[in-house]
């Protein structure tokens, strides 16, 4: 479904295609996403390591940075907090 993304500080609208409650435990965003759209990229002071189900490394990567923007979909707005996976480079 498409969801509008408000940078704070510029507050831009960026409209994108999101897949809500996909049960995963945080919201994500696209690192190279991030920066082609001009996000405000905050790093995190410990990247946090992400495993999957069977506990192997996930090839999206450790979180290393956060987004904080506010998110429209259908009248409801909401601040959220976006983790930034950046993908090993192996």
């Amino acid at each position: 479904m498409k969801v509008e993304l408000e940078k704070l500080d510029t507050h831009e609208g960026v409209t994108v295609k999101a897949l809500l409650d996909s049960g995963a435990t945080g919201i994500f965003m696209d690192k190279n996403f991030a920066e082609e759209q001009r996000f405000k990229l905050v790093k995190l002071e410990k990247p946090v390591e992400v495993k999957n189900v069977d506990g192997t490394d996930n090839n999206g990567g450790r979180i290393e940075y956060e987004i904080e923007c506010n998110m429209y979909f259908e009248g409801h707005v909401e601040r959220i907090m976006s983790e930034v996976p950046t993908p090993s480079r192996n």
